[in-house]
């Protein structure tokens, strides 16, 4: 039996379906390896020196395993049966009560030599100690398939019925099932389907049925005569390939790498057997923005669009990934052109008839087109958007014209024609009819950036207008959105105010890299006075009173959360505990990392924590301190001491060094742990008692003007 259980041989399983869906292929590839391969190892199936490789093509999901065992290796266990008092009787031997539990559980051939007495800590409990059997591969892969299948993230459940009537809902209809144990089938089931050694090659260029002799087979048959190459990766890999070799042929290049490699994703689960050509078109599409060129040829066609290497310039060649390999392609590349042509003629009509129309015209359209039937028209809300970028503008010091007019502006594309056929491109074609109708570089550009994500660089003067544009949205968004009750849940924000939230503190934090905000003035950009006046521009709309508060806590809770993965944990949440403005957060972060290094911080933030329970529990409301009650030299020392560092914090604070102000607070030390050594704070004397707790409340605001420090 040993030799049995240690015996490996390979494993393949296969799930042949109906083409996949393409952007889900890679996903389902990784969960379906994943899970099958955890369940496995979990019945200790699996040997000690197994690889796995997973395959996904368009029409299969599989996983190889280089050692699994028939059966997992027999494992000792104990059942706890009755308490001893219970199951022994008075003469020693079995009482019925044990003797009917032992038959119940199969085991009534044992007898009390095979039992123990033994103590759970609380009684005598009589236990079994044996040996149970492994796991047979029949039945451990069985439930590792069925786990497998029942964890797959799929996008869209479909529904198809089998010959004999049995419904099955499943990501895509499945034609097959393949398990093999080395040379033998492994007998498991699903989708109504019963396990074969039979595969099936490329629909055109290979062989239809494979028959697998022996597990190991699987990848050299299927590569050699189903002409599928099944790894999701090495097919990935080789097309990247063939398409560097290919654009580095013609002197080009495919562009910016992030696009690159999301549609090579989506085109490595579209094809089994990929190769790739070189198609083109009418260089006089090269007049059409490149932006509706490109998207057409990707969101489209699928094919890579090619670019000057020198200035990033599309060229009128693309590359097409095809599932066919053949001799003489003509007819695939001219059949892939014929397709792209009436494709970039419409873009090329929606442009020049958008061109045509005047903006004014785009921009009057606005007040037909809703933009939440409790929010109102698109125009109300460019104009809600124009008030928050003139609030901005002079909160910044800058001259609110160019923001003003993008903002009026922001919106004007959205009736366009090719905005209605690619709505990827809102803001962008925005920005080329700004531009034709004669519009300033400067407003033209805040219009083509208001949708990206996040602001990736410090602001100077040649983005300004482009971010108080960016912010101004997304607060209306905000205040907005979430004034009529719509806040985002932890699984539904429709309306992407999570995003908005991010965004607005990307900007915060590339002012204060650029300039734009200084960490020295506190009052400067506040994030509550932005919100509150985008809320003021919902004059006739019913929002929620509550709506500012909430999305300032909710955008401070995103900063702490992302703060958090970058961060010392303490520190963010000293830091937060005080709510700064939102553009010094980071510098206080800083310093109180900094700070939590000295000796004296720990004895700090031990004091700090001692005083805040002392006032929580004995509040004292407009009782200012009387240094004439001071009674004990160390509550003169301390009042002295306070009255030293108070204008040293202050200025420290006002010059935004918050290190320094943390550190002047460590010439407190002795002062502090002198009057807790000395001082009894709650004495009869109502007043003198109260003139402690006054003196407690001086030195917890001086030692809490950068975070709380009771948190380091």
């Amino acid at each position: 039996m040993q030799e049995q259980q240690s015996f490996t041989q390979p494993l393949i399983v296969e799930l042949l379906t109906e083409e996949l869906p393409p952007k889900a292929l890679k996903n389902l590839d990784k969960s379906f390896s994943s899970n099958l391969t955890e369940t496995l190892k979990e019945k200790g199936l699996i040997g000690p020196g197994c690889s796995v490789k997973s395959f996904a093509s368009p029409r299969r999901l599989g996983v190889f395993l280089s050692e699994v065992r028939k059966q997992a290796p027999d494992h000792p266990y104990t059942e706890r049966l009755m308490p001893a008092k219970v199951g022994i009787d008075e003469s020693g031997s079995m009482s019925p009560a044990l003797i009917k539990r032992l038959e119940s559980k199969g085991m009534g051939h044992l007898t009390l030599k095979d039992l123990t007495i033994e103590s759970d800590g609380k009684q005598e409990q009589v236990m079994y100690h044996g040996v149970a059997s492994g796991t047979l591969l029949t039945d451990g892969l069985q439930e590792a398939l069925d786990n497998a299948i029942h964890k797959l993230p799929i996008p869209k459940v479909m529904r198809y019925q089998l010959s004999d009537g049995q419904d099955i809902r499943f990501v895509r209809p499945v034609h097959s099932l393949l398990a093999m144990w080395g040379d033998t089938i492994i007998n498991v089931q699903a989708f109504g389907l019963s396990a074969d050694r039979q595969t099936f090659g490329h629909r055109f260029m290979g062989q239809g049925h494979i028959r697998l002799l022996n597990a190991g087979q699987y990848e050299e048959m299927l590569t050699e005569l189903g002409m599928v190459i099944a790894s999701f990766t090495e097919r990935r890999e080789l097309i990247e390939n063939m398409l560097n070799t290919e654009a580095n042929k013609l002197g080009y290049s495919l562009g910016k790498n992030d696009d690159v490699q999301t549609l090579l994703d989506e085109v490595t689960a579209l094809v089994e057997y990929p190769r790739v050509y070189v198609g083109e078109f009418e260089e006089a599409f090269l007049k059409v923005p490149a932006e509706c060129l490109i998207l057409t040829m990707r969101l489209n066609q699928k094919y890579f669009p090619l670019f000057n290497k020198d200035n990033g310039t599309l060229t009128n060649k693309f590359l097409i990934v095809s599932n066919m390999d053949i001799d003489k392609p003509t007819n695939i590349i001219e059949g892939n052109q014929r397709v792209v042509r009436p494709r970039l003629a419409d873009a090329q009509f929606f442009y020049e008839t958008d061109l045509a129309t005047p903006l004014d015209d785009l921009l009057k359209a606005l007040e037909n087109s809703v933009y939440h039937n409790k929010l109102g028209s698109q125009l109300q809300r460019a104009r809600r958007v124009e008030h928050n970028c003139v609030f901005l503008s002079k909160q910044l010091g800058v001259d609110p014209q160019h923001s003003q007019r993008a903002a009026q502006l922001s919106k004007a594309d959205l009736n366009s024609n090719m905005v209605g056929e690619f709505p990827e491109l809102q803001g962008i074609m925005g920005a080329y009819y700004a531009k034709h109708s004669g519009e300033s570089e400067e407003v033209a550009q805040a219009i083509k950036h208001q949708y990206q994500l996040r602001i990736n660089e410090p602001v100077n003067s040649s983005n300004i207008n482009t971010t108080i544009l960016f912010i101004a949205e997304r607060l209306e968004t905000l205040v907005g959105i979430w004034g009529i009750g719509l806040k985002p849940t932890g699984e539904r924000d429709p309306f992407g105010l999570r995003r908005a939230a991010l965004g607005i503190i990307s900007a915060y934090e590339q002012l204060t890299t650029g300039g734009y905000l200084n960490v020295s003035k506190a009052d400067q950009l506040t994030l509550k006075n932005l919100l509150l006046n985008a809320f003021n521009q919902f004059k006739d709309i019913s929002l929620n009173p509550d709506t500012v508060e909430e999305v300032e806590q909710y955008i401070y809770e995103r900063y702490r959360n992302q703060l958090l993965q970058k961060f010392d944990r303490s520190s963010v949440e000293a830091v937060f505990a005080v709510h700064p403005p939102m553009h010094q957060i980071v510098a206080r972060i800083l310093a109180c990392s900094e700070f939590a290094q000295k000796a004296e911080a720990t004895s700090l933030a031990d004091s700090n924590k001692r005083v805040t329970n002392i006032l929580r529990r004995n509040s004292v409301n407009n009782v200012v301190l009387d240094t004439s009650l001071l009674q004990e030299p160390a509550e003169q020392t301390l009042a002295d001491t306070i009255g030293r560092l108070e204008p040293q914090v202050q200025k420290c604070m006002e010059d935004g060094n918050f290190s320094n102000a943390l550190s002047a607070m460590s010439d407190c030390k002795e002062a502090v742990d002198g009057f807790f050594e000395n001082v009894m704070i709650m004495v009869d004397d109502e007043a003198i008692r109260n003139n402690r707790l006054a003196l407690l409340t001086k030195l917890h605001g001086l030692m809490n003007q950068v975070a709380d420090i009771s948190r380091l």
